[in-house]
């Protein structure tokens, strides 16, 4: 579907920003959402991951702002310090290409909350991205005035929900509303549905419009992109590294490779271990434990033409990575909608890739139970040695 046919129409440097990002039509979920907070609608969103949802809330929120000067006419929740940092660079993109300077405020934790504090003081914002903890600590804090500020908030964007209520936000999501004005437009955005994401739905939203995107021409409704295609190999516990080594090395070393652990030890350990056991390669790190340098390495796997990039299921959701080849899952996750946001870090936006599961003998049953809990077609990895 053209942008042109959005109804209302488009601004002028919305048009601008989307050529120069090279996004001739809309995805599916683009198409449905839009007009809908164009119109002043609530909406729940499910869509499947790499859908586009970012642009799908970005343009109506920008759209709606232009008659706002000072107070903060956009919020948009994010569950992780990543996600937050990735819709601020899309969203600055649009800020730059306005007429009037509107400015965003990124409150992520990382900082002192006093400083914070100061820069809103000072500064002020139009559009907070934020991620719960840090949003909630502010509100309540008493500090600054925030809910004075957010008196005419124009929409509210939960961004991956249900992984919101997974890390545990959902207190401080409720906590949050209450400071809230009634009168907003709030859109919710979820990979999956769970009975504590329709109880936030009830006590956030109002009458929402429900939009469930599925791929055109597909017969189930799957929770992964149908550019994706999944593979797994048995292997026991004695040859999993040497098969992770055999792949890369097939596979080669121009190519991008995320690879899943169940924890941050295993991520320290392994890229230890693979850094001097494939010197070849270049290798990256992401864990929970790594407050600060996370963006830092992120920014440098997405700029690299080729690597391998070791992390914990902090990665899992959300992150934008042009060109990732393959998604790895060493350790398969421990809920079913991990194991469909790890392998969406690949095909995202309409581009193939492939996702590779390594499981132990005993852990054959999760093949079926994918196929029939996610309806998702696991394909035995042949080796081509």
């Amino acid at each position: 579907v053209n942008w042109t046919s959005v109804e209302p129409k488009l601004s002028y440097f919305v048009f601008e920003v989307l050529k120069e990002l090279h996004f001739e039509t809309m995805t599916p979920v683009q198409a449905a959402v839009i007009p809908l907070l164009l119109k002043n609608k609530d909406v729940v969103a499910e869509a499947v991951t790499g859908s586009g949802k970012t642009l799908a809330f970005i343009i109506p929120l920008l759209e709606r702002m232009h008659r706002r000067l000072e107070e903060i006419g956009g919020l948009v929740i994010s569950p992780t310090r990543e996600l937050a940092l990735q819709t601020s660079e899309v969203l600055e993109k649009f800020l730059s290409r306005m007429k009037r300077r509107y400015k965003q405020a990124l409150l992520i934790g990382g900082t002192k909350v006093s400083e914070d504090i100061e820069r809103l003081s000072d500064c002020g914002a139009n559009i907070i991205i934020a991620t719960p903890g840090r949003l909630e600590d502010l509100f309540t804090r008493g500090d600054i005035p925030l809910h004075l500020a957010v008196k005419s908030l124009e929409l509210l964007v939960l961004d991956e929900a249900d992984r919101l209520l997974e890390l545990g936000f959902e207190k401080s999501i409720n906590t949050i509303l209450e400071y809230l004005p009634k009168q907003r437009r709030t859109s919710l955005f979820s990979a999956t549905q769970t009975r504590q994401l329709e109880l936030l739905v009830r006590a956030g939203l109002r009458n929402p419009v429900i939009v469930a995107v599925k791929q055109q021409g597909a017969e189930v409704n799957v929770s992964t992109p149908k550019e994706l295609i999944n593979f797994y190999k048995i292997c026991s516990p004695d040859k999993k590294l040497a098969f992770l080594i055999s792949f890369l090395k097939e596979e080669g070393l121009h190519k991008k490779y995320i690879i899943f652990f169940l924890t941050c030890a295993c991520v320290e350990y392994f890229f230890i271990l693979l850094k001097e056991l494939l010197p070849e390669f270049t290798f990256f790190e992401i864990h929970g434990k790594m407050k600060r340098t996370r963006h830092k390495t992120l920014k440098a796997f997405k700029n690299s033409l080729g690597g391998v990039l070791l992390c914990t299921d902090v990665m899992e959701r959300g992150i934008d990575i042009p060109d990732v080849d393959w998604v790895v899952q060493y350790d398969p996750p421990t809920s079913v909608s991990a194991f469909v946001h790890r392998c969406g870090r690949t095909a995202r936006i309409g581009n193939i890739g492939s996702a590779l599961t390594i499981l132990m003998p005993n852990e054959d049953a999760y093949i079926d139970f994918i196929q029939r809990n996610q309806k998702v077609v696991l394909t035995e990895f042949q080796d081509l040695s």
